[in-house]
């Protein structure tokens, strides 16, 4: 037993930089359910890129989770989170984003600023990359915004959390900016509730957790006697709205349906899921191109953001793989949603394995939607914190997303017809062939001729993959007031993903970093009456 100022469940994108701000004045207790992401090479090294996510072991820093509409996912289970896992694109948030949120403009760009101190970085752009991001200026994608971590319609290059020698840098790394002796962290330690007082005619007050650690051994953790100390979840879109259910927040019958005893009455709790969809055409290339991740981005008018990853070997020189789209990792387009069984996955696995060396050089071109507009829900499945939720995100549902989608693929088949890319295209491979290709196989270097053409909103529903953009299910205003503390109970707030309405920028990342630097301040700033030093 042991008790604190704070209490933060998850040290992910959010809770780490949340847990360095409020540890400069108060005692933060840390309680993540991974271990450590130092020493791991699948973690920091960008030739690695996808490592972690094809590992699905209990110790992976990655769980898979599928949705109910069919689509394989991933969420975190290490220290720092998603940064330890995606594709590394920093970019912030448009100022339109900012004041919908309510949050102050000046003390943003100072809490983007201390983020990007440490994990941001400008990425080396070489000939794959530099062909996409003229062939976006050649058809119009404008103007060229050079590198920025700015969110501006027209082209641009983005930062990355790789440094130059491609080791990546993520939200655990912002601890540094930690006073030692006022932060606790505990890895291995998954969270089974959290605690409340419940007294007559007053609102429930969160005092304390019950967890788990490595060995399975049951700890309770308290706050300190003091109306203003508080739990914060940042257990991700996933792990937020889940913990509160299994807390005793959320609807009444299903929390009922589990024998979980009510705490307060929440329906909004788990609901607004949405997940970003994802859709791409790979290309074939006659030349050899650079391994890259996401560093260009086209942020069009219409509501679509263009992206691209290229290699010959994505994953190193020791095996042979697509990268962000390969099958091990969960990413198979070859069949709908609902048909990607594990073997499905095991069939494409195989045939990707039996491919000549030449049918992996090249890269996919990605469309991603704003927003998006469709939403879905979560619910338990039961109330092992360690098992996922079930979660729908409903693709596509909203005709506006689907609109949006078939607007990206459009611009994806003028980048690549563009003089800009010719280089990196093959003649004989109208982009028509390059979707049936995409759409049919794992990618073959010489497909089988097809007259069939697949339409661009078949491609889009047959295709759709996750870009790890989910959000939502403790939304600000449902679940959450605009400071971020949970609606109905005192001393309890949610700081993460959970509680966006829609994807910040184009990749949400550096946003969610933002965020617990901000929040941080902002509780120091309510508490102490002045704002902590910019270097803490």
């Amino acid at each position: 037993m042991s008790s604190y100022d704070y209490i933060i469940i998850g040290g992910g994108t959010a809770g780490c930089p949340l847990a360095a701000t409020l540890s400069q004045n108060y005692s933060v207790l840390v309680l993540e359910r991974g271990g450590s992401p130092y020493g791991n090479p699948n973690i920091s090294n960008l030739a690695a890129f996808g490592a972690a996510l094809s590992d699905t072991s209990v110790t992976s820093p990655a769980q898979r989770f599928i949705s109910e509409d069919g689509v394989i996912n991933s969420r975190a289970r290490v220290l720092g989170g998603g940064s330890c896992l995606n594709a590394g694109f920093y970019t912030r948030a448009s100022p339109n984003y900012v004041r919908d949120a309510g949050w102050d403009g000046k003390a943003v760009n100072e809490s983007y600023k201390w983020v990007e101190k440490v994990v941001a970085f400008e990425p080396q752009m070489k000939q794959w990359q530099t062909a996409v991001r003229d062939g976006l200026l050649e058809i119009g994608v404008l103007p060229n915004n050079g590198f920025t971590y700015d969110h501006i319609y027209g082209t641009k290059v983005g930062g990355t959390i790789f440094d130059k020698d491609g080791r990546r840098h993520t939200a655990a790394d912002l601890l540094q900016y930690a006073n030692p002796n006022g932060i606790t962290v505990l890895l291995h330690s998954t969270v089974y509730r959290i605690m409340f007082r419940i007294k007559d005619g007053s609102k429930p007050r969160a005092h304390g957790v019950i967890f788990k650690d490595e060995s399975g051994r049951k700890h309770k953790a308290y706050l300190n006697h003091g109306s203003k100390n508080e739990i914060i979840v940042s257990a991700g879109a996933l792990g937020s709205p889940q913990l509160l259910m299994l807390s005793g927040i959320g609807p009444a019958q299903h929390l009922k349906d589990h024998n979980i005893s009510l705490v307060f009455d929440q329906p909004l709790v788990g609901q607004g899921m949405s997940d970003n969809p994802m859709n791409a055409i790979f290309v074939p290339s006659p030349l050899p191109v650079e391994v890259s991740l996401i560093q260009v981005v086209g942020i069009t008018a219409n509501g679509t953001y263009i992206e691209a990853a290229s290699g010959e070997n994505f994953a190193g020189s020791s095996s042979r793989d697509y990268g962000m789209f390969s099958p091990k990792i969960g990413q198979l387009s070859t069949v709908p949603p609902k048909q990607r069984t594990p073997e499905a996955m095991a069939k494409a696995i195989d045939l990707m394995n039996s491919l000549d060396q030449a049918a992996f050089r090249g890269g996919f071109i990605l469309e991603k939607i704003m927003g998006p507009i469709s939403t879905g829900h979560l619910q338990l499945q039961n109330r092992d914190p360690n098992e996922n939720p079930s979660v729908t995100f409903n693709y596509f549902k909203h005709p506006r997303d689907l609109e949006r989608c078939i607007e990206g693929i459009g611009t994806i088949a003028k980048i690549i017809e563009s003089k800009a890319f010719s280089s990196f295209k093959y003649e004989n491979m109208p982009v028509s062939l390059l979707m049936n290709l995409t759409a049919s196989s794992p990618v073959n270097l010489l497909p089988r001729h097809t007259n069939s053409s697949v339409s661009a909103e078949q491609f889009c529903r047959d295709t759709v993959m996750t870009i790890w953009h989910y959000h939502g299910g403790c939304q600000v205003g449902r679940v959450v007031d605009r400071d971020y503390k949970v609606l109905g109970v005192d001393s309890l707030r949610v700081v993460d993903g959970s509680t966006f309405n829609f994807c910040p920028g184009t990749n949400p990342q550096a946003t969610v970093m933002m965020l617990g630097r901000y929040v941080g301040v902002k509780i120091l700033k309510e508490r102490l009456g002045a704002a902590p030093d910019e270097t803490m």
